[in-house]
C-alpha cells in the first residue's frame, strides 16, 4: 500500500490548530515513506469535499485524510457525493490529528506515526458501512453521509454550543465540562422515532445513530455498533433527571449505557425521526440541520485501511 499513488488532504485547523504543528513534525517522514503521494491543505470548512471529488476526476483512488472527525466526515462526503467513480474503487484511511479522534478508536488506528505507517503497509481492508442522512436545513431538504455517529436533540445542542466556544474544547475533559454546562440549558423535545414498523414517542435527551462506537471524545453512546454489520446502531435516551445524568456519566465511557432503565438500544437499517419542534441534527461532530430526519445504511460501501 505504501507504493500506491496516495492523495493526502491535511486539515491544518484540526485540533483547534494543532493539526498544523503536528503535520510540521511528521511531514518529512510522510514524504519519505510515501514518495508517490500528493499533499494538499484544506483552506476552509467543506474544502476537503471538493478536493476529493477533483482528485477522483484526476485518477486518484487512494486517499488519506490528515485531521480529526470533521475532516473524516468531509473526506467521506467527497467520495460519496461525486458520481464519476464507483466508490468500490476507492481506498481510504485517516491519519489522526484531531482533538476527539473518535472514529479511529473503534478500529484502533494508531496515533504513533511508525505504527500508523506499518498499518498502511500491511494494507488490511475493511468493507465499511456508510450512513446517509436526509434532513431539513434552511428551508430545503439536504443530504449528508457519515461514517461514525449521528446525534439528534442533546448531541446537536452540545455541538452548537461547543462551536461557539471551540477554542476551549482542547481535549475530552473540556468537552465533558461543556456537555455538563449544556445539561442545565437544554430542554427536552418530544419526538417520534420510527423503524421496523415501530414508533417510539417520548421526550428524548438524545437519539444516537452509530456505525462506530465512540463519539464526544471517547463516549460510547452506541456501544453496540459494528462498522461492517450492515446495521445502524440506535440508542434512545428517554427523560432522565439532571442528577441522574450526572450520576451515570461513567456509563458514557465504559459501554454500560444500555444497562440504564431509560436507555433503549436497537439495530436496524432505516430510521425516521419526526417532531413538531425543531430537533437538531449533527453527524461526526458537524452540525447539519434539523427534523424531519431519515437515515439509511449503505452496507460495505467503502474500502477502509485498518490495523
Amino acid at each position: 500500500m505504501q507504493n500506491e499513488k496516495w492523495y493526502i488532504i491535511i486539515n491544518p485547523a484540526a485540533g483547534n490548530g494543532a493539526g498544523r504543528r503536528q503535520w510540521a513534525r511528521i511531514e518529512a517522514t510522510i514524504r519519505a515513506q510515501l514518495p508517490n503521494s500528493t499533499l494538499t491543505f484544506t483552506e476552509s470548512p467543506g474544502h476537503a469535499i471538493a478536493l476529493v471529488a477533483e482528485a477522483l476526476r484526476q485518477g486518484y483512488r487512494h486517499f488519506i485524510g490528515a485531521g480529526g472527525d470533521g475532516t473524516n466526515n468531509e473526506m467521506i462526503n467527497g467520495i460519496f457525493t461525486q458520481a464519476e467513480v464507483p466508490t468500490s474503487e476507492v481506498h481510504y484511511t485517516l491519519l489522526p490529528l484531531g482533538t476527539g479522534n473518535d472514529w479511529v478508536r473503534t478500529h484502533r488506528i494508531p496515533h504513533r506515526l511508525s505504527d500508523w505507517l506499518s498499518m498502511l503497509a500491511a494494507g488490511k481492508v475493511l468493507l465499511h458501512d456508510i450512513g446517509l442522512l436526509t434532513f431539513q436545513a434552511q428551508d430545503e431538504r439536504r443530504q449528508r453521509y457519515f461514517i461514525n455517529v449521528a446525534g439528534l436533540a442533546y448531541d446537536a445542542f452540545v455541538v452548537a454550543y461547543t462551536n461557539r466556544y471551540r477554542r476551549w474544547a482542547v481535549h475530552k475533559w473540556s468537552y465533558l465540562l461543556m456537555v455538563l454546562r449544556c445539561l442545565f440549558l437544554y430542554r427536552l423535545p418530544r419526538a417520534q422515532v420510527l423503524f421496523d414498523g415501530q414508533c417510539f414517542d417520548h421526550h428524548y435527551y438524545t437519539i444516537n445513530i452509530g456505525i462506530g462506537r465512540y463519539s464526544g471524545g471517547g463516549m460510547q453512546l452506541t456501544p453496540h455498533a459494528m462498522p461492517n454489520s450492515g446495521q445502524l446502531a440506535l440508542t434512545l435516551a428517554r427523560r432522565v433527571s439532571k442528577l441522574g445524568v450526572i450520576f451515570n456519566i461513567w456509563r458514557f465511557y465504559n459501554g454500560t449505557l444500555p444497562q440504564h432503565p431509560k436507555i433503549d438500544i436497537f439495530q436496524t437499517k432505516h430510521i425516521e425521526v419526526l417532531s413538531e419542534q425543531n430537533v437538531g441534527l449533527e453527524a461526526d461532530g458537524e452540525l447539519l440541520g434539523e427534523t424531519p430526519v431519515t437515515c439509511t445504511i449503505l452496507p460495505g460501501a467503502l474500502r477502509v485501511i485498518v490495523p
